[in-house]
């Protein structure tokens, strides 16, 4: 699943400006019920942080909505009156659906989840990649549907991953050069990639489970990620898997 959506949307990965990037992605992932996108990079606040420090930080590449959205009294409800996501900013997250943070059989949100009916938005889903010296870099996609199989969760994730880590390097270049994992490091996080559990690799490979565990958190060092989940995000971004 994820190299065919991999392949869908890989326009989007060689679009030369964030914004492209940004619009060929969604216009790609409107296939799959995409009803709405926000791409944003920027630092984390040194603030302590709020639904008002959150967004002063700014760093707005691209918002596709319907029309009348952004700014609409829905639209300021979730983003300053009621914004579960604060939760997932806090935590470091790569990758999480807004229900995940805002359960939608919980009366406690069901305004929240009513303003996003007003764009279309059954659920979202968010990619966050984290770089130096406090740069983020987002995504929001919303979709008129929720459905999707775990499968396709994962896929669709890991390929706004791919976005985020794209338009970290497009707006800040890495000046080191492409780090250089060893065979083992890159068949670990490509079996990963493919949603592969580590026993799963472990007798793929022929290796201890262990022995996978050490070569992915090896991968995840090298590759200055928080987590496997965005280890793998920054191979893809460099086309190596």
């Amino acid at each position: 699943m994820l190299s065919r959506l991999m392949t869908h949307v890989e326009a989007a990965y060689a679009a030369p400006t964030a914004e492209d990037a940004s619009v060929a992605f969604f216009t790609a992932m409107e296939d799959f019920g995409a009803s709405y996108l926000q791409t944003r990079l920027y630092r984390r606040p040194a603030a302590i942080l709020t639904s008002a420090s959150h967004w002063a930080a700014g760093g707005f590449i691209t918002r596709l909505a319907p029309r009348g959205w952004s700014g609409s009294p829905a639209f300021n409800y979730v983003c300053f009156e009621c914004n579960p996501l604060l939760g997932a900013i806090r935590e470091s997250r790569t990758s999480y659906r807004f229900s995940d943070f805002a359960p939608r059989d919980s009366a406690q949100y069901g305004s929240y989840w009513e303003a996003f009916s007003e764009a279309n938005i059954d659920d979202a889903l968010c990619a966050t990649s984290y770089g130096a010296d406090g740069a983020i870099a987002s995504l929001h996609l919303g979709f008129h549907k929720r459905d999707f199989s775990p499968d396709e969760r994962f896929a669709i994730h890991m390929a706004g991953l791919a976005l985020t880590e794209r338009l970290m390097s497009l707006t800040s270049p890495p000046p080191t050069p492409a780090v250089k994992l060893t065979a083992r490091e890159r068949d670990s996080l490509a079996l990963v990639a493919e949603g592969k559990t580590d026993w799963e690799i472990s007798v793929i490979l022929g290796i201890a489970e262990a022995t996978v565990r050490f070569h992915v958190d090896n991968a995840r060092r090298k590759l200055g990620a928080v987590n496997r989940t965005q280890a793998v995000a920054r191979l893809v971004n460099q086309r190596l898997i």
